[in-house]
């Protein structure tokens, strides 16, 4: 069954801008949330996680790219240990701040 954001994560108004990702309990360092960006036919999809992550300077999460036969996809990691109620954030590099 398809579930737009891992069980450990919520979307809520953000500090930083909008709405953002939010940790609903802690989350290790080096975990993997899952996909938030796909690239197809040039084309650069966002899924709940591209879309609801704000960018942060020192962020606390970082892209990981993988290739998958045509497709390229990229999975969001923790770069640290995120407490419960913290903001997930990301360096943005796709699109201008």
């Amino acid at each position: 069954m398809y579930k737009p954001l891992p069980n450990s994560l919520t979307i809520t108004t953000s500090k930083v801008n909008g709405l953002g990702l939010f940790a609903k309990e802690g989350i290790a360092q080096g975990t993997n949330l899952g996909t938030s960006h796909i690239k197809i036919n040039g084309d650069i999809i966002r899924t709940p996680l591209g879309g609801f992550i704000n960018h942060a300077n020192e962020a606390n999460c970082v892209k990981v790219e993988l290739k998958e036969n045509q497709h390229k996809r990229w999975n969001l990691i923790t770069i640290r240990n995120i407490k419960e109620g913290e903001e997930l954030t990301l360096q943005y590099t796709f699109y201008k701040i």
